[in-house]
């Protein structure tokens, strides 16, 4: 007869005790294969334990394999290798991934301070989403997003950037880095995508990771050049024209129009307008999307709201042209929609609500006030002679030109031993050689004015040094 010693007061069931007990006997061999077990009443009684108790234990052994149920006959020990000997793991230092560093001045990364953060509204919009949705967040929304967030979507970029569109044309995803992936699977990946040169490389990274084929493409004074865009052979051009990354330069409506007549030459070209930080423009009207133009059907419009609201927002979307819908639910409709359904209920009442205009307007002063504050301090700091800004009004960065200044690697270097973290124009590039030389750029938000003096200080002592090698 099984003889354990179960605890009432051990804080783990008996049931569990008894089960642990005998998987240990049936692993360790005490218990043969082939060896019939006692009755549940038999070993309730022996045990002093409850019929259940034992009922329950079985069960569970049944149902991880340990045991054999025959009917009428009873319960009997299954085979069962031994388990492998265990390694104990490797002991390791608990490092720190790659870049989690902690900079005295970052200022590669755009941030939000948490007070720019409507935390009070959101909250709120959180409670009323449970309220009113219920069990419904907890039921899958359509692949290309909840309709209510679309509709608020369309009604916003009717109403504040000229854009007739209607919510079914609208694809929502956690990150525009999702929808480039989407957009290489509508597409196709025999195409040979354009990309800005310079440009944010992330975009040509994701391009290639999906197998597709990328063709950097030079810009000239005006954005995008069409002449290299032609010789590059691209069936696609992926561009910011309203505010570009990095340079900061706005393509006029020329430039607009002779890139949609490049498109409009075959019906496969298309253009990818990522209009990722428009709503930061802080003299003037916002800059007319490309989409809002294009009368042929060949622009795919993008934005997010991680600029806007938070970075922790992984809310982006696009919007595709009726020509291209079809063939989106017919090749991808199959996909889940990759934002929670709780996240798009909750925006879609901070847009519907009037929220997202209020928070935008507050952003726009802040921003607005903070780059002023930032470009003051350089005019008036220790760089004031060496400094050179460009910059559109418009947008979360600005380039700053250093004269003297050494090679791009060295001030990076020499800038990140003092605790300041630097993005330089050169990083931009597919071929760093044909960069303007001593170029930073310079992402704002995340500045902190209190050690921005600091931070100029010591760029100013690396060129004094360098000067006088």
């Amino acid at each position: 007869m099984l003889t354990y010693a179960l605890d009432k007061t051990a804080g783990v069931s008996l049931y569990e005790q008894l089960y642990r007990r005998v998987k240990e006997d049936i692993l360790s061999g005490r218990l043969a294969a082939g060896e019939k077990l006692p009755s549940k009443r038999a070993l309730a009684a022996h045990l002093e334990v409850s019929v259940i108790t034992v009922k329950n234990a079985y069960e569970q052994l049944m149902a991880e394999g340990y045991l054999t149920g025959v009917e009428k006959k009873g319960y009997f020990v299954s085979s069962v290798l031994p388990p492998l000997p265990s390694q104990p793991p490797p002991v390791t230092q608990d490092a720190p991934e790659p870049g989690e560093r902690t900079w005295f001045l970052d200022l590669v990364t755009n941030s939000i301070d948490a007070e720019d953060f409507p935390f009070t509204v959101w909250a709120r919009l959180m409670r009323q989403t449970i309220l009113e949705q219920g069990t419904g967040l907890l039921h899958p929304t359509p692949p290309q997003g909840a309709w209510a967030l679309r509709r608020a979507i369309a009604d916003h970029l009717r109403q504040f950037r000229g854009m007739a569109v209607g919510a079914e044309q609208i694809i929502v995803g956690a990150g525009t880095e999702v929808l480039y992936s989407l957009l290489v699977q509508l597409l196709g990946r025999e195409p040979t995508y354009g990309v800005e040169d310079p440009g944010y490389g992330k975009i040509a990274r994701i391009y290639r990771a999906c197998g597709a084929s990328v063709a950097a493409v030079p810009l000239d004074g005006d954005g995008l050049s069409v002449q290299e865009l032609r010789r590059s052979g691209a069936d696609g051009g992926h561009i910011s024209p309203s505010h570009h990354y990095p340079t900061g330069r706005v393509m006029p409506i020329t430039r607009r129009q002779e890139l949609l007549r490049w498109a409009q030459e075959k019906p496969e070209r298309i253009i990818l307008e990522d209009d990722y930080d428009s709503e930061f423009r802080f003299v003037g009207r916002p800059i007319p999307t490309l989409f809002s133009v294009d009368d042929s059907g060949q622009v795919v419009y993008l934005n997010t709201f991680s600029k806007t609201i938070a970075p922790s927002i992984r809310i982006s979307f696009m919007v595709l042209p009726p020509s291209l819908l079809a063939d989106f639910r017919e090749k991808l409709g199959f996909y889940a929609c990759t934002v929670s359904a709780f996240e798009q209920y909750t925006l879609a009442q901070f847009l519907s609500g009037g929220y997202y205009e209020k928070h935008l307007n507050r952003m726009r002063k802040r921003y607005h006030q903070k780059r002023d504050a930032v470009i003051a301090t350089l005019r008036t700091g220790p760089l004031a002679s060496r400094a050179h800004i460009t910059e559109e009004d418009a947008g979360l960065h600005f380039l700053l030109r250093l004269d003297g200044a050494p090679p791009d690697a060295e001030l990076r270097r020499r800038a990140e031993e003092q605790g300041v973290r630097l993005a330089m124009l050169s990083d931009y590039y597919s071929d760093p050689s044909h960069a303007p030389p001593h170029v930073l750029v310079v992402n704002y938000t995340g500045i902190d004015l209190t050690k921005w003096p600091a931070a100029l200080k010591w760029l100013a002592e690396i060129l004094e040094e360098y000067h006088h090698v």
